[in-house]
């Protein structure tokens, strides 16, 4: 795809190049840089000297890291920052947005260098103040971010994922922590005890260890009601979003925007409310029964949406990606069986893998096999789901996995399938 940055043509694709277009290579296509040249290309450079086309002087980027919480935390960062006036862009998972337009679907997580660029180039024509993006492992260890300069980087947490293509844990929290090396301002989960950063402009906050932004006290009633302390000064917001992970969330976001700009913590606790949340993320689809659907797809991801409902009886209905991790799958069935009341087992996005098979590999860790039930398409088994949540007041059923994705993914084909949709199907 050729992109246009300041009226000059670029692309990472050497096909595409002729006389008029600059050829941008990076680890991953600099084997290319010869055909390039055969196709006469304008110019050649590394995907480092693209900041040379952009003038970064107008725009803070602010990114967000983690292996849970990226998507909340920069869409909340985004809404806050929108309510209290200024422009702004957000880049992540669920696409490319300015001042609350969807410009792009849903994408990568973070993009390859080129569109990055293309895209801060956007957001400063629309004269934005901010740029929010998610920053993902893949995009760390491709250099996908090289050459942009933040205001802040953002630190969530780290668990176990991704191990398909970092190999060893190890080489996975190696990676994360290697995006608060330097010495630009930073903001840590400081309740993270694999984070290891760069503590010069450095902040942090958390619910348990001492920390710039410490949460004080919580409580959840018809949603949340937090105390905040940053050193002597105590703010409090309220917000309708429930689980201890987003009191993490909301505390991470409502401290970026306070480090980022001249507003008072209360000026911008009095905006948290306004922010319902993202669509599949701990989104609450029926109240009667109560059901709720949330993209977790890791071990740490689901128990912390469980342990937000231990105080009803848990059904729940979960896979595990076809082509990805293996090793989670039976920590993910370890999890839910000490958590759920009922299990039903079934397909995510199998890909090339064959959904039976990764169905066994999740049961492998399932002790009481008396609460597992099997059903490999996914439809059916929402529908079972409700029908046994229905059965008492006491339930609750949490589907997880797909959060708001709109396909499923078999061999290399997408389906049309939407849990949400699925739900309010059925409950008509």
């Amino acid at each position: 795809m050729i992109i246009k940055i300041n009226n000059q043509d670029f692309t990472d694709n050497s096909k595409e190049v002729n006389e008029n277009t600059i050829f941008v290579f990076n680890e991953q296509n600099k084997a290319f840089i010869k055909n390039a040249k055969d196709n006469l290309a304008k110019d050649i450079i590394s995907s480092l000297k693209l900041c040379k086309y952009v003038d970064f002087t107008s725009i803070k980027i602010i990114g967000i890291t983690g292996t849970n919480g990226k998507t909340t935390t920069a869409a909340a960062i985004y809404s806050f920052l929108l309510d209290l006036n200024y422009k702004v862009a957000l880049q992540g998972t669920r696409g490319f947005f300015i001042n609350d337009k969807r410009l792009k679907e849903y994408s990568l997580t973070t993009p390859m260098q080129l569109e990055n660029f293309s895209n801060i180039q956007e957001a400063i024509n629309n004269k934005c103040d901010f740029f929010i993006m998610e920053v993902s492992s893949h995009a760390l260890a491709q250099n996908r971010i090289e050459g942009l300069n933040f205001e802040l980087k953002i630190l969530t947490n780290i668990t176990r994922d991704h191990l398909d293509y970092h190999n060893t844990i190890e080489e996975y929290i190696k990676v994360k922590n290697s995006f608060f090396s330097d010495e630009g301002k930073k903001l840590i989960n400081k309740d993270e005890k694999k984070a290891v950063y760069n503590i010069k402009n450095g902040f942090a906050y958390g619910l348990d260890e001492p920390s710039t932004y410490k949460v004080q006290a919580y409580c959840f009633k018809e949603g949340m009601q937090v105390a905040i302390a940053n050193f002597d000064k105590i703010v409090d917001f309220t917000s309708p979003m429930m689980g201890v992970f987003n009191i993490y969330n909301l505390t991470a976001s409502i401290a970026a925007v306070h480090i980022c700009t001249n507003k008072s913590l209360e000026n911008i606790c009095e905006v948290v409310e306004n922010f319902a949340g993202v669509s599949g993320r701990m989104e609450i689809i029926s109240n009667d029964p109560l059901i709720i659907v949330d993209f977790a797809h890791t071990p740490a991801g689901m128990e912390e949406v469980y342990k937000s409902f231990n105080h009803k009886d848990i059904i729940t209905v979960f896979g595990a990606g076809g082509d990805r991790d293996k090793t989670k799958r039976s920590v993910m069935g370890k999890i839910a069986n000490i958590y759920a009341k009922k299990i039903i087992l079934t397909s995510d996005n199998p890909r090339f893998e064959d959904p039976d098979l990764i169905i066994n590999d999740i049961l492998e860790g399932i002790n009481n096999k008396t609460k597992v039930t099997l059903e490999v398409n996914r439809k059916e088994a929402i529908k079972q789901a409700i029908k046994l949540t229905k059965q008492s007041s006491k339930n609750v059923l949490l589907i997880l996995g797909k959060g708001d994705e709109e396909f499923q993914t078999i061999y290399d084909k997408k389906f049309p399938l939407i849990d949400k949709e699925e739900i309010l199907k059925y409950l008509k």
